[in-house]
């Protein structure tokens, strides 16, 4: 049987592509520091983040009182249990599965590593919207920003009793309200996020001389995924949009039946460029606290998932 023709002309052929299984130790590792993070400063973060997105005239000290008057303490807490630790604990798993697919097929078609990951990334947060978090957002947002009945002396509903009423009177598309808007978000977010990551790192390399694959220390890991999530906050508009879409906030002038189109034109009109940006400090704080937890803490509890399952955890997280 004849040589290749790449082998006859002594060229080495490229080493096959080969899809990276998805282990159990990776889906743990994603979904424990998650739920530290989402348990620990994420949640605060994101009811501030949310109320100032739902409540426009709000700057960040007028949140934080709303949110104190609303229940303390515990206020900054609404919507933790059950949503944002379901979407926690869920998106490492989906967002991880899905994000290695598409990442292997991209490769395969000729996309370049850079290329592949971000295509993976965005195809990875698509799933994700679509599969837990439009619904997972909803909630927490309903939970953050519905009427108060107990100021007028009524019950105030629970969690699960808000659920079932928006289900019962909206069906499954009650509950995922605005998941367009989440699924835009989240592509941009991880497109963008990736991207001027290795941006970021890029210029720490040059500075710091280590631009022959020299290994970054912790701080400038750090810097630049916090650099990269902060950046990729140009998209708060969309984050704006959906949270006006979930919001139970009561206001008359709000169009019916509101769309991505729609809430958009809405929040322009009624607060301009400006409105369209509320809540992008308390999202900036929360992309570096998610670096922090998933790079500072990514290899102590690396090495515990390690102990408890046996495997070599692989991810980059």
């Amino acid at each position: 049987m004849s040589t290749p023709a790449a082998t006859m002309a002594g060229v080495q052929a490229p080493p096959k592509l080969e899809k990276k299984p998805v282990k159990f130790s990776n889906l743990l590792l994603g979904a424990g520091l998650n739920m530290f993070e989402v348990t620990t400063l994420g949640q605060p973060l994101e009811v501030v983040k949310t109320t100032m997105a739902a409540n426009r005239s709000d700057g960040f000290m007028g949140a934080m009182g709303r949110i104190w008057g609303r229940g303390g303490v515990l206020g900054f807490y609404q919507g933790l249990i059950p949503w944002a630790w379901i979407e926690a604990s869920t998106k490492g798993a989906v967002l991880l599965f899905v994000a290695s697919e598409a990442e292997f097929y991209a490769r395969n078609a000729g996309a370049s590593p850079f290329v592949g990951g971000i295509a993976g990334g965005m195809v990875g947060g698509l799933a994700q919207a679509y599969a837990t978090m439009g619904f997972c957002t909803c909630m927490k947002t309903v939970e953050i920003t519905k009427h108060k009945a107990a100021a007028a002396g009524e019950k105030v509903p629970g969690t699960m009793a808000t659920f079932m009423d928006i289900y019962r009177r909206e069906g499954v598309r009650g509950i995922n309200k605005g998941v367009n808007a989440v699924a835009m978000r989240q592509v941009t977010n991880w497109g963008s996020r990736f991207g001027l990551s290795r941006v970021a790192e890029t210029g720490i390399r040059r500075v710091s001389g280590k631009e022959h694959g020299e290994k970054l220390g912790i701080g400038e890991k750090i810097m630049a995924s916090a650099l990269g999530g902060g950046l990729s906050a140009w998209n708060q508009p969309i984050e704006v949009v959906r949270v006006e879409m979930q919001s139970k906030k009561e206001d008359p002038k709000r169009p019916k039946n509101m769309t991505v189109g729609k809430a958009f034109r809405y929040i322009y009109q009624e607060n301009g460029l400006k409105g369209l940006y509320r809540g992008v400090t308390p999202r900036i704080c929360l992309g570096v606290w998610q670096t922090i937890c998933m790079v500072a803490l990514g290899d102590y509890a690396k090495e515990a998932v390690e102990k408890l399952t046996g495997e070599q955890v692989t991810a980059k997280h």
